[in-house]
């Protein structure tokens, strides 16, 4: 990824493993990244690696959104790119079976503790061109995802919202991405709670005991900056598939079919009549 001027980079949950990731990647390009993370011990690992900025701060916890404030604005930093990279899947199990709290906060980390963040840090952005802000999708999108309900609701929930800011700020191209089956420390939740997973429990396990390597750190980099690059009016408010979508492609027909189809991509019902 070539930048005629240092890109500032915003990563909320760098801690997490494709932050963490995703942060190692934009430094190594020249990139000036600052991120967020709820694990200080790793925290201070990657910033003492990497001398990547790292602020302590846990994204359920809504009352550490002011001191974040004071720490961010320290930096004097104006970010081009605003990557969330943080979600769990507690609680697992059927809706009924599950405490409600423990299912709205999941909600909250999920969905929209993710957009009070962006709402916190908009001002922030560098404001004479268009920044980019990029969120994560997850299972279900297409079909229930049994058990993980909270995290499913949520999932749909950002998706829908990309389109909503695209719609009403021209100054953001809001995108998010699907990244398929990622080796993260997050299937751990699921292999935790093997009876409220359900079939989800044998998916992860089958998973991590295969020789599949799952989506690389490096194909949802490069994906990202093919969003970025493409810009607003191809990707605003749309959801793209790592693995599925035909983004890799030189020719360039995914960008001429999106820019003809203000519906791809985006979150519709299915079977309306013409």
């Amino acid at each position: 990824m070539a930048h005629k001027e240092t890109t500032n980079v915003f990563i909320l949950g760098i801690t997490s493993d494709i932050g963490e990731a995703l942060a190692r990647l934009y430094k190594n390009e020249g990139c000036r990244v600052v991120g967020t993370g709820r694990n200080v011990d790793a925290g201070k690992k990657l910033e003492a690696e990497t001398k990547i900025p790292v602020i302590p701060f846990d994204v359920g916890d809504r009352s550490s959104i002011p001191k974040l404030l004071d720490t961010f604005s320290s930096f004097s930093f104006s970010w081009d790119i605003f990557i969330s990279a943080v979600g769990t899947m507690e609680p697992a199990g059927s809706f009924f079976s599950t405490d409600f709290e423990s299912w709205e906060d999941s909600v909250r980390v999920n969905s929209t503790a993710q957009l009070e963040v962006l709402h916190a840090l908009y001002p922030y952005r560098r404001k004479d061109k268009v920044s980019h802000v990029a969120f994560f999708a997850g299972g279900g999108t297409n079909n229930p995802f049994t058990n993980f309900s909270a995290y499913c609701v949520s999932k749909i929930m950002l998706i829908k919202m990309c389109e909503l800011l695209d719609d009403e700020n021209e100054d953001l191209n809001v995108f998010i991405l699907g990244p398929g089956w990622v080796r993260t420390k997050m299937h751990q939740e699921v292999l935790n709670n093997p009876e409220g997973a359900g079939e989800s429990y044998f998916k992860v396990q089958s998973f991590l005991n295969s020789d599949e390597p799952g989506t690389s750190h490096k194909d949802i980099y490069d994906c990202l900056n093919w969003c970025i690059a493409g810009g607003r009016k191809v990707v605003g408010g749309r959801n793209f598939s790592v693995v599925h979508d035909l983004w890799r492609d030189t020719d360039q027909k995914l960008a001429e079919q999106l820019l003809q189809d203000n519906n791809k991509f985006k979150l519709r019902r299915s079977g309306n009549l013409p």
